[in-house]
C-alpha cells in the first residue's frame, strides 16, 4: 500500500504541470489596436479599467498583465499596478493584490505579473495604476486604443469602461480604451481531476501489481 501511495503521488506530480502551463494563455489583449493620444498617471490622478474574465467554470489564475505605456514626462516614481475587483456598480473595489514589473518611464509594453490572484467565471475586474508622484512633478501616460475592438477568447471581453480618482477611493468614471493584455491559466473543472486523479489511482494500483508478480 505504501509503495502504491507512493507510485500515485509521483503520477500527480508529473501531470499537475501539464494542467497548469506555467505562462498561461492570452485572453484578452487590445495591444495590437492603433494607439490615440493617452491619460497621464500619477499619485493625484489613478487610472482603471475594466475587463470581465471567461467562461471557464473552475476559474482563472492571472499570471500577468501587459500595458501600452507613452514615454514619461518629468520625473516620476513608485510606479504600481494593482488588480481590484468591482463593486456592485460596476467601480473598483477591493484591492486584490499588487502585480510585479518594472519601471514603465521609457514607454513600450511591460508585462506585470501576478501572484496568487483567482478570478471567478465572468467576474469583472479592474487594472489600476498610480505612482508615489504627483502629475504635475511627472506622469506615466497610459495609451489609449483607437477602437474598442479587443481580440478575445473563452468568454473573456472589455468594454472600454474606465475610471479616474485623485486618492484611488472615490471613482469618477471617464471610459477610455486602455490598451491592455490578460494572460492567465484555466484552472481544471472539479470533474476533470477527479477523472484524471481515478486514472492515476488505476495506473498506479496496475504497476504495483506489475511489481509483485
Amino acid at each position: 500500500m505504501k509503495k502504491t501511495i507512493l507510485g500515485l503521488a509521483s503520477a500527480i506530480g508529473l501531470f499537475l504541470p501539464q494542467l497548469t502551463p506555467a505562462q498561461g494563455t492570452l485572453y484578452l489583449s487590445n495591444l495590437g489596436q492603433p494607439s490615440a493620444g493617452s491619460s497621464a498617471a500619477g499619485s493625484d490622478q489613478w487610472i482603471a479599467t475594466e475587463f470581465r474574465a471567461g467562461s471557464n467554470s473552475g476559474g482563472y489564475v492571472l499570471n500577468s498583465i501587459q500595458l501600452l505605456m507613452g514615454a514619461a514626462s518629468g520625473n516620476p516614481s513608485g510606479f504600481s499596478v494593482f488588480l481590484y475587483d468591482a463593486s456592485s456598480s460596476r467601480q473598483p473595489n477591493n484591492n486584490l493584490g499588487t502585480l510585479i514589473g518594472t519601471d514603465p518611464a521609457v514607454g513600450g509594453t511591460f508585462a506585470y505579473a501576478a501572484s496568487n490572484i483567482t478570478l471567478s467565471p465572468y467576474g469583472f475586474y479592474f487594472v489600476v495604476i498610480t505612482s508615489a508622484s504627483a502629475v504635475a512633478n511627472g506622469a506615466y501616460p497610459w495609451r489609449n486604443a483607437a477602437t474598442l475592438n479587443y481580440d478575445a477568447s473563452d468568454g473573456w471581453t472589455a468594454f472600454g469602461v474606465s475610471f479616474t480618482s485623485i486618492n484611488g477611493t472615490q471613482w469618477t468614471r471617464q471610459d477610455s480604451p486602455f490598451q491592455f493584455a490578460v494572460t492567465a491559466t484555466a484552472v481544471p473543472e472539479p470533474a476533470t481531476f477527479t477523472f484524471v486523479s481515478l486514472g492515476l489511482v488505476c495506473f498506479s494500483f496496475w504497476r504495483s501489481k506489475q511489481r509483485q508478480v
